[in-house]
């Protein structure tokens, strides 16, 4: 039972780690939103028609929807 959690963890790790700007992503609290600026401890997202961005802690991302040519 442990070791399926620990591999999911690693993987979210991994794909918090990787985010790079202009990638599509969610975060935990179900904003959608395009990565406009990275820091070590958070991320900026850029969401909306009007273009507001808020900066979220990178832990907050859930998914990157983003395909890179890396990942395929």
């Amino acid at each position: 039972l442990i070791r399926p959690q620990r591999k999911r963890e690693k993987e979210s790790q991994k794909m918090r780690n990787n985010l790079q700007v202009g990638d599509e992503v969610t975060t935990s609290g179900g904003i959608v939103g395009r990565v406009v600026s990275l820091r070590e401890d958070t991320v900026v997202v850029e969401t909306g028609s009007d273009r507001s961005k808020i900066r979220v802690k990178r832990w907050a991302i859930q998914s990157n929807e983003t395909l890179h040519d890396t990942e395929a």
